[in-house]
């Protein structure tokens, strides 16, 4: 879809939302997250199902509304990693109703006894997952997790208060409005799903400081909102981290396997967070694999390290900033290194602590690097791109953590809950 979109007027159903008035918003999401905690597991998933239906049915207007953002990310001199991050299409619109009916589809976490015990003096004592309550979520560019993040949280009996980009502000307005639609149909309080929709600087720190009513922050973008975030947030937050991803590849690696690795991990969808940013290559095969890498992939830009520029004298140089990038384009760091350790202690100097793989068919060495390399996650003989949600079978992800409180990993519906104690005796007395 191409052109100058029309303007819509989503305010007859997501709160106009000035600086002012984000404490309203998160007293009804407040106010609707009490309502979703004692909800039924059915009415939920009632309501996932409605919002996928009414997203298939409205497709042409969330791209007419995403068109209007595109048009202006454009206009402003947007790069083509950005540009795909926002842009829908109908694939793109339909995922995002599957994701719906897929959430739907997977157990209920809410009210799941996670372990319980007997005391000597008869006490029973279980802990059960509860919802978080509030989970605010700000983010970039990408309008897809405005239908992620909702639908997880609701499955999880969640509200979710939402703080998009001024560059998504259309699509959000539109996919918010169908999604508040579909909590309503199914009986549930459309609160459930709050829009921030003032997009100014002032109003993201007002979002990051409503205490006492956002339970959760889990912000969705790159190093300065992550920053922004450690700088002013006064409510708990849970870090979505950038993805300075690695590959390496072993001396005892099937060639023909890392270059099929590697390639996938940079090239099939290069600006996401689990796309590799950098290969380490062992010195005894760096001469053999880095000419048939670069022969795989010409449309990738390969930085290297003095090791690599003598075997790939064409390419560029690569130091300790270029070793420190999330490029999340189609640019790639390579190193040479002497052995396992090298390998490991590049990883531990430079990673985000997102995912890092090896590829060995060597099994004390992949051993070795699972257990030395601290990431969220470690990958032996596959892909980095696998790190998500849905690829491990969590359905849709709401971020990928790497924190190590809390949640680590892909956050799908058992990182949105707590747990509570739940105590019960026969009148017994603490003596």
């Amino acid at each position: 879809m191409c052109g100058t979109a029309k303007s819509t007027n989503y305010a007859e159903t997501v709160p106009s939302s000035p600086t002012s008035t984000l404490i309203e918003l998160g007293q009804r999401a407040k106010a609707a997250g009490r309502v979703l905690a004692r909800s039924s597991s059915d009415a939920r998933n009632e309501a996932l199902e409605r919002a996928a239906e009414l997203l298939d049915q409205r497709v042409d207007r969330v791209l007419e509304a995403n068109a209007t953002d595109v048009v202006r990310a454009e206009a402003s001199g947007a790069d083509a990693t950005t540009l795909d991050r926002l842009r829908l299409d109908p694939a793109r619109v339909s995922a995002m109703a599957g994701g719906l009916r897929q959430v739907a589809a997977l157990p209920d976490p809410v009210g799941e006894v996670v372990d319980g015990w007997v005391r000597p003096n008869g006490l029973r004592v279980q802990r059960v997952r509860v919802p978080l309550g509030v989970v605010g979520i700000i983010y970039e560019n990408r309008p897809n997790v405005t239908s992620d993040a909702a639908g997880l949280c609701l499955k999880s009996g969640n509200a979710v208060l939402l703080r998009g980009s001024s560059s998504s502000i259309a699509s959000n307005q539109a996919i918010a409005t169908t999604l508040r639609e579909g909590w309503g149909k199914a009986g549930l309080p459309v609160d459930g799903v709050g829009l921030v929709e003032d997009t100014s600087r002032e109003s993201a720190v007002a979002f990051m400081q409503l205490d006492g009513l956002i339970d959760c922050l889990i912000p969705r973008g790159g190093p300065s909102l992550l920053a922004s975030v450690r700088e002013h947030a006064t409510v708990p937050f849970v870090l979505d981290g950038a993805g300075n991803c690695h590959v390496y590849v072993d001396r005892h690696a099937d060639l023909a396997m890392a270059e099929s690795i590697v390639v996938n991990a940079k090239v099939q969808r290069p600006g996401v967070c689990n796309s590799a940013e950098t290969v380490l290559v062992h010195r005894d095969v760096a001469d053999p694999f880095l000419p048939r890498l670069a022969a795989a992939m010409p449309e990738v830009t390969l930085l290297g390290d003095a090791a690599a520029r003598a075997v790939l004298p064409d390419i560029g140089p690569a130091g300790d900033q270029e070793f420190a990038t999330e490029f999340l384009g189609l640019t790639l760091a390579v190193a040479v290194v002497d052995d396992l350790d090298g390998a490991i202690d590049h990883i531990a100097r430079f990673s985000s602590g997102h995912s890092e793989a090896i590829v060995t068919g060597d099994l004390a060495t992949a051993d070795r690097f699972t257990a030395e390399v601290d990431a969220a996650a470690v990958l032996v003989n596959a892909s980095t791109r696998f790190i998500d949600g849905e690829e491990l079978g969590l359905g849709a992800e709401i971020g990928i953590s790497t924190q190590k409180l809390h949640a680590r990993g892909p956050m799908g519906l058992r990182q949105l809950t707590s747990v509570k104690y739940v105590v019960s005796g026969n009148g017994q007395v603490r003596s």
